[in-house]
């Protein structure tokens, strides 16, 4: 009963994300409280995650790992490059034009592996996927960050290195750890670990309005207009990769879902730390425009399926 209460909890992410944005907005103090401990917001998502993750859902990453390949190239080849080509486009200021390379530099969204599994596509495929970029990401991030981002504002490699290892893998390797220690035990409670990680992202989201209040008061339209296309086109040539490298229409989809959802909230702890609060702006926009649009497309794709039986 318990294990059902905190899946449905977990399954309304979006609802989640709009709740805290709006609180952030309306009533930034509610929020703001929380700005010192976002490290440690995001560590406690990181080990929700890893909790429910096993052993086994690595295996595909050695079963079949052309495929693995071909996502993790489509991830990190089409996302970075597609923020920047954005940014210049619609020249965005500095600060702005950071945080929109950070959304394309960070890795697959963990929310994914749940839209996936909504809309009825190769869920196991989005797990070692989203789990194979993740790990991937001290290393990848930081380079693609520093490759489009430099121009803009002086990137420091080691320091987003570090802060990766420590936010995002460290919590992860412990929370799997524990899983495969404790796995008889935690079988009833296991839900609450993804629970407690969709409620950690939604603050964050919330907390990056709640501390750029005044500044969204007066922002243009132009920065919507950003997180519009790169999570558009995302979705698009996710699916398109999927297309070109010969997958099924079911790995076609997910790989859309896995290239245009980012782990924004991750991106916006970095800007945050790193940069500024107006930096991981684009972040916490695009981790609430991701959600929306991935839901909405589930939900799509989720009765085509089922009217194709």
């Amino acid at each position: 009963m318990l294990n059902k209460f905190f899946d449905w909890f977990t399954h309304l992410l979006m609802l989640w994300v709009i709740l805290a944005v709006a609180v952030g907005f309306f009533w930034p103090k509610a929020l703001l409280v929380f700005k010192d401990y976002t490290e440690w917001l995001f560590s406690f998502t990181m080990f929700g995650i890893g909790a429910v993750l096993s052993l086994g859902d690595f295996a595909w990453v050695f079963k079949k790992p052309q495929a693995i390949l071909l996502g993790t190239l489509a991830q990190f080849g089409i996302m970075p490059a597609l923020g920047f080509g954005i940014v210049k486009l619609l020249r965005l200021p500095p600060e702005l034009g950071l945080g929109v390379i950070l959304v394309g530099a960070v890795p697959g969204a963990m929310a994914s592996n749940v839209i996936s599994y909504l809309a009825k596509v190769d869920v196991a495929y989005s797990i070692a996927l989203t789990t194979t970029s993740t790990f991937l990401s001290p290393v990848l991030t930081p380079t693609f960050t520093y490759i489009f981002g430099h121009t803009f504002i002086e990137i420091k490699f080691l320091p987003l290195f570090l802060s990766i290892i420590k936010m995002v893998i460290l919590p992860l390797v412990l929370g799997i750890g524990i899983k495969h220690i404790f796995k008889e035990r935690l079988g009833k409670v296991i839900k609450i670990f993804p629970a407690f990680s969709t409620l950690f992202i939604a603050f964050i989201c919330g907390l990056v309005v709640a501390l750029n209040k005044n500044y969204l008061v007066n922002i243009t339209l132009v920065i919507f207009l950003a997180v519009f296309l790169h999570n558009f086109f995302g979705l698009i040539l996710g699916y398109g990769a999927g297309k070109l490298y010969g997958f099924d229409q079911r790995r076609c989809r997910t790989l859309s879902f896995e290239v245009g959802m980012q782990n924004a909230g991750l991106g916006a702890v970095l800007a945050l730390k790193h940069f500024s609060s107006r930096s991981a702006i684009p972040n916490a926009l695009f981790a609430t425009w991701c959600i929306i649009t991935a839901s909405i497309l589930a939900e799509i794709w989720s009765r085509r399926s089922q009217m194709q039986k």
